[in-house]
This record gives structure tokens, C-alpha cells and sequence, in this order.
């Protein structure tokens, strides 16, 4: 899943390299991702031109002459591709977006389970999700408002950090980088923690998302669709040494979403419901 460090890059890239673009076509080669709300996409989009590039938790939105928005949520899978028009066009392409001779934006999602909507101004709130989350992370809130939000939300702290409506941009790897580089258990309930680990899981929120966002962005290059996360030091590193203590990392995998953690550094009991 994309999240905000990998979001705030590729918007960086767009707003470079496709701001003050004009669309000449657009084809749709898989449909079932697409929410057309203000018509059809292929005719409609034909001739607007691009606008700046923003992002939202883990949104992406594309401003289009005319009033119109191309906003993404890739889920687990999406992606977008920015691409010469000869560049082979792969099996999970659902819809590409030429730009001229010398480009083309695809969206790529090889299960479907990413949703782009294209919609008016004025239908944006019609867009789930869009509107209902939290302070983003990269804007940073005073800790004493960090304090209150976390105060509404029960259950495991990873669950919280994941949920937009909390602080928005975080996802399944980045929660892990931050409860690691905090040394809470994801297991934790949000309401056990004490004042010093609510600190420092308020600096680690921002710091961690900040660090891999200037990695990213010596690092992405051209290559936007694709998902760099080698560098992180716990997420889907089940079995190596921790980077802190030398202790194997734990990994689980549970309702297709995988927790990894070092128990040394990150203590706590795994509840089982």
C-alpha cells in the first residue's frame, strides 16, 4: 500500500514532469476500478489539462481543467506508472492516460482492489473516505491534540495508527517502522499506554514518515510505480536480526496484513481474541 512518504514523492514527481499537461486520450482497459461520476472517462477527460497534484492521508488527487478531479486510493495493490506510450503495457494496466508523444500515466493494479474516481468539484464528498480522516502526519499537530485524539480510539495501537480518522497517511508498513522506532508492542491498547510512550510515539510518527520520504525521493526516481521499502528495518523483515538488539524480528501474518516487530526491543503479550 502506498502510503505518505511514497504519495508525497510520486506528487512531487507529477506536479514536475505532468502539471500543465494536456490529456489526448485515455483507454480503459480494465473498468471495474473506476467511479465515474462526471461522465464518461475517456470522452470527458480528452482535452483538460492537468492542474497541481495533491495529496490526502493516503489519497491522490489530480486537479483537471474544467473543474474536474482524478482522485486514486490504491489500497493494497495501485499504482501509478509514468511512462513513454511505446513502454510495454502490462497485464494489470487498468486505464492509461496519454500526455503525447513522450508520455502516459497508467494505473496499475494487479488484484483490483485500489478505486479511482473521476468526478466534479462539487462531487468530491461523494468520494468514501476522502473526507472523514484525521491531521495528516507530515503537517504535525501539538502533542497535547495528539494526546486527545488517541484518547477517542480503542483497541491495539497499530489498528489506531492504520486508521485514517486517527492521523491520516499512515499504513500497515510505516506503523510498524514507527511503534519499532518508539519500542512499543503493536499489541499494546492504545489506552495502556503511559505519558513517556505516548511522547515518544508523537515524535516517532512524524520523524519516521519524514526520514523515508527523503530516502524516497533520492531513491524513486522515474520508476514511481514501483515500491521501494528495502531500507525499512522491521516491516517484512521476519526472521532477521533486529537492527537494535540483534534478536530475530517477528513476523505475523493475520486478515492479509503482516506485523513485524522485535520482541526484545518491543515488549508485550500478543492477545488472542
Amino acid at each position: 500500500m502506498p502510503e505518505a512518504p511514497d504519495l508525497e514523492v510520486i506528487k512531487e514527481f507529477l506536479n514536475d514532469r505532468v502539471r500543465g499537461r494536456t490529456v489526448e486520450s485515455a483507454t480503459v482497459l480494465r473498468p471495474t476500478v473506476l467511479r465515474l461520476l462526471a461522465g464518461d472517462f475517456s470522452t470527458d477527460l480528452a482535452g483538460r489539462s492537468f492542474g497541481e497534484f495533491h495529496r490526502r492521508g493516503k489519497f491522490l488527487l489530480g486537479e483537471l481543467e474544467g473543474g474536474r478531479w482524478l482522485v486514486v486510493n490504491p489500497m493494497l495493490t495501485g499504482a501509478i506508472q509514468h511512462c513513454p506510450p511505446s513502454t510495454r503495457v502490462l497485464k494489470k494496466t487498468c486505464f492509461t492516460i496519454n500526455l503525447g508523444e513522450d508520455a502516459e500515466l497508467r494505473y496499475l493494479d494487479d488484484r483490483q482492489m485500489g478505486l479511482v474516481y473521476y468526478v466534479a468539484e462539487e462531487q468530491m464528498a461523494e468520494v468514501p473516505r476522502l473526507g472523514d480522516q484525521g491531521p495528516d502526519v507530515l503537517d504535525g499537530i501539538p502533542f497535547e491534540e495528539f494526546q486527545d485524539r488517541l484518547k477517542r480510539f480503542r483497541g491495539e495501537i497499530k489498528g489506531v495508527l492504520t486508521r485514517g480518522a486517527f492521523l491520516s497517511g499512515i499504513g500497515n508498513a510505516y506503523s510498524d517502522e514507527i511503534l519499532f522506532a518508539a519500542g512499543i508492542s503493536p499489541f499494546r491498547k492504545a489506552s495502556s499506554l503511559d505519558g513517556e510512550e505516548k511522547n515518544r510515539l508523537y515524535e516517532q510518527c512524524r520523524l519516521v514518515v519524514e526520514e523515508a520520504r527523503d530516502v524516497l525521493r533520492e531513491r524513486m526516481g522515474d520508476e514511481i510505480h514501483v515500491k521501494i521499502r528495502d531500507f525499512l528495518k522491521v516491516h517484512r523483515k521476519g526472521g532477521e536480526p533486529c537492527p537494535d538488539c540483534g534478536a530475530n524480528i517477528t513476523q505475523l501474518n493475520a486478515n492479509q496484513r503482516i506485523t513485524s516487530y522485535c520482541r526484545h526491543c518491543q515488549p508485550g503479550m500478543l492477545v488472542r481474541n
